[in-house]
């Protein structure tokens, strides 16, 4: 029984490592890879522009305290992460997820899981290696300092030092990889329905992009628990001066709830389709 539990477990590591080099062997797989680096590029010599920065010293000078100590690499890094994540995060996410499966008949659950573990890999590595190098490029064009939060849709404002701004910066970023797994998820479900890759990839924005539209609409603010953008934005209240953990818990474990049923109907569906064939 032990050794068979080894041989199963070996050959699905052996599969996931196949995946994810099938996957990571792809070209498209770094578009958002060098996409966020040249954004990164732009953000960070937009931000140095005289009328840009006269804007960030009203917001933080207003509140009493010192522009120079706070326009900081830790704070361009968050602001590049604040200002593109959800939106272009969202689209390469999607382009990825949505072709995983490739609409081909596989009869095996175990494969299906598998190609979801990948998907699940790439959002994390996509969102660290974004987070990591908009600090590195932050950090390297402005150098140290305090961390400035500004974040009014979320009711986050907040300053630390430099050395609690990075560990909370750093810390941030696994949670955010969380948050934006919901987009893997649903492009991952979408790729195991009859349709093509490219048609999974525009529902998932267009199902991402219709919740984030209802979500901002301040009519609807009684409804925001059911929206899923709303849940994703916890990862900003590891900002907030005291972190809301019961909060966080509860958001984290709606995500992870909505993510599984996803995933779950995704795979019903492709096997009700294998079986048919």
């Amino acid at each position: 029984m032990e050794l068979r539990r080894e041989i199963v477990m070996n050959l699905f590591i052996l599969q996931l490592r196949g995946e994810l080099r099938k996957l990571f062997g792809r070209k498209r797989t770094y578009i958002g890879f060098g996409a966020f680096l040249l954004i990164e590029i732009l953000i960070l010599i937009l931000l140095q522009l005289p009328k840009v920065q006269r804007s960030f010293r009203h917001m933080i000078e207003r509140s009493g305290y010192v522009f120079e100590n706070y326009f900081s690499g830790t704070t361009l890094a968050f602001e590049i992460l604040r200002w593109t994540i959800f939106f272009l995060g969202a689209l390469y996410l999607a382009l990825v997820a949505g072709d995983v499966v490739l609409c081909r008949p596989v009869s095996r659950w175990r494969v299906l899981v598998v190609k979801y573990l990948a998907c699940v890999i790439y959002t994390f590595a996509l969102i660290f290696f974004i987070g990591i190098t908009a600090l590195i490029a932050g950090l390297l064009r402005q150098g140290t300092g305090g961390l400035f939060v500004f974040a009014p849709v979320e009711g986050v404002f907040a300053l630390f030092d430099f050395r609690e701004g990075l560990q909370r910066y750093l810390l941030a970023l696994p949670f955010l990889s969380l948050s934006l797994l919901s987009i893997s998820s649903l492009g991952f479900t979408f790729s195991c329905f009859n349709m093509k890759p490219a048609a999974a990839t525009i529902v998932t924005l267009s199902v991402f992009f219709v919740d984030l539209v209802f979500r901002m609409i301040p009519y609807f603010e009684s409804l925001k628990q059911w929206f899923f953008t709303a849940h994703m934005s916890a990862w900003l209240n590891i900002f907030q001066v005291q972190i809301p953990r019961a909060q966080m818990i509860e958001d984290y474990a709606y995500l992870i709830a909505a993510d599984l049923t996803l995933v779950i109907i995704g795979m019903i569906n492709f096997q009700q389709r294998d079986f048919k064939s």
